[in-house]
């Protein structure tokens, strides 16, 4: 697979945009890397003009302009070095919304650089070894400059996951979310790693220029200073303190955005991203769509598709798709492959400082749910405990917990004998009390996906998830002797918590109800599949007959092996259907309780609160839940007659 990744990898060096242009610079011939052979030197009308609307230059014939340039809208500029200069004329740019300039060059310093046709530029304090491209916007700003080789943020050793080294991830513009996993979490694999050093090497050499580029119709406005950047098409950079050696990939319909006061040094942002309001990004990436802001400050970091880093800190992290994190909070030497998790106010996921090295990390499993104030002390494992909550205020000891769905809340009950210390752990608590939570952000993460380049599973239950849930469930069921309480000797996984007996009971309804679900509701697909091929006859020996499609025999093993298969197929639907109504009910009571204490304790909830039964969600699931269903009887019927006609046949 991590050879695959590798593979995937080496066709950016024939389709990448940002590739493609670095090479067409690199291959440029010396006359102009935007207009090639089309250009020629200033007459001497032109030089008079430019020198009657206040323009400045000690050596004219050292700047080159397009065949079609005029002079008109060049007004009190500076030129030095060798410059080339396009046909500032045409279309207005609209550098604000509502607010469309006409291309002009003013009040600017233009240093050996390279301006494109239909520019608007005006009060830029020094542009020096720029290419500035067709119709870009430089407005109100201080110096845009390169140094004579650079690679735009691209190559920088990225520690993710523990700080002192060992999960380096060697970053180039376009690392997809897989490769970067790969590359932190397969260090095993020698031959990969070293395939993955040779691509980057070549990567870079094919992105090296000597000179800032601003891409065209991108605008660069009320800034300071920009260094060694890539600014890619239709960028947006407004009000930004520092760029400096970064690479901004863009597009007109994913614009990228770094502004108000923000700073970004040694990065890569990806298409879609913002950077704004005093955020500060260095030494990391930014996969498209992901944003930081409201003093948010990202180090040494990778963050995935669609996460948020809204005020807080993370460091040397590896942050996966539809993490939340808009609160002040603190998450360093985090591994968190497959995000979709939260980190509440004031958690701190942190602790890998041991006092000799902090080279301590915690591996966070998918939909993970830090509460407020949480204290997580490393080594941490719970990369087996997926859609776990770990409650506010808990201070966690170092362990590895293997429960999905799981609360870890502090202690009820103190039981002698049992350190003060353990926290006290609900095995699939989030199946039976948050269920619409893993419900809703199931269809909220499908919805708000922006990113176009990275492939997500949305489905919550499906075989890894699964897997862990039988795993766990045959853990609680083969306790050795029955007790009131368990600690980790007794039961494999629950970590440095305790385990009430009642909870473990409740544990197991909950695993095999929803591995129930998920089995029945496959079986449902399965059997709608085979009525729509016309193979109506495959049902009499659907639990036992082999096939090629691997999705099916996991599910066809997993009923043999959990006993479902003792119902007739009609069975099984008609328990699905009863299924269905009961996890939608489940769903709404999930919110009625919030609804029910909310009432209790502030006068005027019910005036101030969607009821539950109006909750737009909760609506939503209804009406697919009662379609479901109509579906699911339509099947039973189906099934029904195909049963009368093999009886028929039989007599």
């Amino acid at each position: 697979m991590p050879h695959e990744l590798i593979e995937r990898a080496q066709e950016l060096m024939i389709t990448s945009d940002f590739l493609r242009f670095c090479a067409q610079c690199q291959d440029a011939i010396p006359q102009s890397r935007l207009f090639g052979t089309s250009v020629r030197p200033l007459q001497s009308d032109e030089i008079s003009i430019l020198e009657n609307q206040g323009n400045r230059c000690q050596d004219w014939s050292r700047i080159q302009v397009a065949h079609d340039f005029i002079p008109d809208n060049i007004t009190r500029c500076i030129f030095s070095g060798n410059c080339v200069i396009g046909r500032i004329d045409g279309a207005e740019i609209e550098i604000e919304p509502g607010v469309p300039l006409s291309p002009c060059l003013h009040n600017s310093t233009i240093i050996s650089s390279e301006i494109g046709n239909g520019c608007f530029i005006s009060s830029a304090h020094i542009i020096s070894r720029a290419l500035v491209c067709h119709s870009a916007s430089i407005v109100n700003t201080g110096s845009i400059i390169s140094s004579e080789d650079t690679s735009f943020g691209n190559g920088i050793e990225i520690s993710v996951g523990i700080e002192t080294g060992g999960r380096e991830v060697r970053s180039f513009a376009e690392l997809t979310l897989p490769l970067a996993i790969a590359v932190a979490m397969e260090r095993y694999d020698v031959e990969f790693l070293k395939e993955y050093e040779l691509f980057v090497q070549e990567y870079l050499e094919k992105c090296r220029l000597p000179f800032t580029v601003i891409q065209n119709n991108a605008i660069v406005k009320n800034s300071q200073q920009l260094c060694d950047c890539f600014i890619g098409h239709h960028a947006r950079i407004d009000g930004a303190v520092l760029l400096e050696n970064v690479t901004v990939l863009s597009c007109e319909d994913e614009p990228a955005e770094i502004s108000h006061g923000a700073i970004v040094r040694n990065s890569c942002l990806q298409w879609g991203v913002h950077v704004t309001t005093h955020a500060i990004v260095e030494s990391s990436l930014l996969l498209e769509h992901s944003h930081v802001e409201r003093h948010g400050k990202v180090t040494h970091s990778i963050i995935g598709p669609n996460s948020g880093v809204g005020g807080g800190e993370v460091t040397s992290s590896l942050v996966g798709p539809f993490v939340g994190f808009h609160h002040q909070a603190l998450l360093i030497a985090a591994m968190w492959p497959h995000g979709k998790g939260n980190i509440g106010y004031g958690a701190n996921v942190g602790s890998n400082h041991t006092g000799k090295a902090p080279d301590q990390e915690i591996i966070c499993g998918e939909g993970l749910f830090f509460g407020l104030g949480v204290n997580i002390k490393f080594p941490a494992d719970y990369s087996d405990s997926p859609y776990s909550i770990i409650a506010t205020g808990v201070n966690a000891l170092p362990q590895r917990v293997e429960f999905p769905f799981s609360l870890i809340n502090k202690p009820s009950i103190t039981y002698p004998g049992l350190s003060s210390a353990h926290n006290e752990i609900l095995p699939g608590w989030v199946l039976t009390h948050g269920i619409y939570s893993i419900m809703r952000n199931e269809t909220k993460f499908r919805r708000r996906n922006l990113a176009r380049r990275t492939m997500f599973v949305f489905d919550v239950f499906r075989p890894e998830i699964i897997d862990r849930m039988v795993i766990a469930r045959n853990r609680l069921k083969s306790v050795h002797e029955t007790k009131p309480v368990y600690v980790s000797g007794d039961i494999h996984g629950i970590g440095k918590n305790y385990l009430l007996e009642r909870n473990r009971k409740n544990g197991i309804d909950a695993y095999e109800y929803y591995i129930e679900y998920y089995l029945l509701r496959s079986f449902c697909e399965k059997i709608e599949e085979l009525m729509e091929q016309g193979e109506v006859g495959f049902l009499f020996e659907i639990y036992s007959k082999e096939t090629d499609d691997p999705d099916w025999e996991y599910v066809r093993k997993l009923l043999h092996d959990e006993g479902h298969t003792a119902r007739s197929p009609i069975e099984n639907l008609k328990r699905l259907a009863e299924m269905h109504e009961r996890v939608a009910r489940n769903i709404q009571l999930s919110k009625e309780k919030d609804d029910g204490r909310g009432a209790r304790i502030i006068p005027d909830y019910q005036y101030t609160h969607s009821a539950a039964k109006d909750d737009p969600f909760i609506i939503e699931t209804w009406e697919k839940i009662k379609s479901e269903i109509a579906r699911v009887n339509e099947l039973i019927k189906i099934c029904e007659g195909a049963n009368t006609s093999a009886e028929d046949n039989t007599k």
